[in-house]
């Protein structure tokens, strides 16, 4: 999945190593290419309980989703 810049995307994972909980949201900040057969991934401002960014971290896209899911008719 592709994701556009800027946009708010949640972990699907904890990064305990960082102290950050699964469900956390952060914003894209910028996009990693990766060569073929490795996966791409995407650096990432992640917010605080008030909304504000306190890390930026890169993370393989597999271990983000949406923030919102999108509503199907």
């Amino acid at each position: 999945m592709k994701f556009e810049m800027f946009s708010e995307v949640k972990l699907k994972t904890a990064l305990p190593e960082y102290k950050i909980a699964q469900g956390t949201s952060a914003i894209i900040v910028d996009y990693c290419p990766r060569p073929e057969g490795q996966e791409d991934g995407y650096v990432l401002e992640v917010l605080d309980d008030q909304g504000k960014g306190f890390t930026v971290i890169a993370i393989p896209v597999s271990q983000i989703e949406p923030a919102v899911a999108s509503l199907e008719a």
